[in-house]
């Protein structure tokens, strides 16, 4: 996974959608120029950005990162959600899911 293959894709994916570069940017959050940058492959992004580009282009983050699509479609969504959160939210999302795994080996 190179980032020369990810721009890649996100640009063909935003030319299907006849995106400008400018319009698209601003519908991510990030500068046209800093786009320009991920779409030739001469920067990465952060795991945010990666949600925001996945939301915006209707596809997994899996297909923006490996041009391939989720074995489990809806992770990335918990995945953008967890991203929006405080650590201590975080934290308290583990114990609850700990706890529900725990109740789900009792039986």
């Amino acid at each position: 996974m190179s980032n020369k293959q990810i721009g890649k894709r996100i640009r063909e994916l935003r030319e299907i959608q006849e995106e400008t570069r400018e319009t698209f940017a601003e519908k991510v959050g990030i500068s046209s120029k800093f786009l320009y940058e991920i779409e030739t492959g001469k920067k990465g992004f952060s795991a945010d950005t990666l949600c925001n580009i996945s939301k915006a282009l209707s596809v997994s983050c899996d297909y923006i990162m490996l041009g391939e699509e989720s074995v489990y479609p809806n992770s990335e969504k918990i995945i953008c959600f967890l991203e929006t959160l405080r650590p201590s939210q975080r934290s308290q999302i583990r114990i609850i899911l700990q706890k529900l795994s725990d109740l789900c080996d009792t039986d």
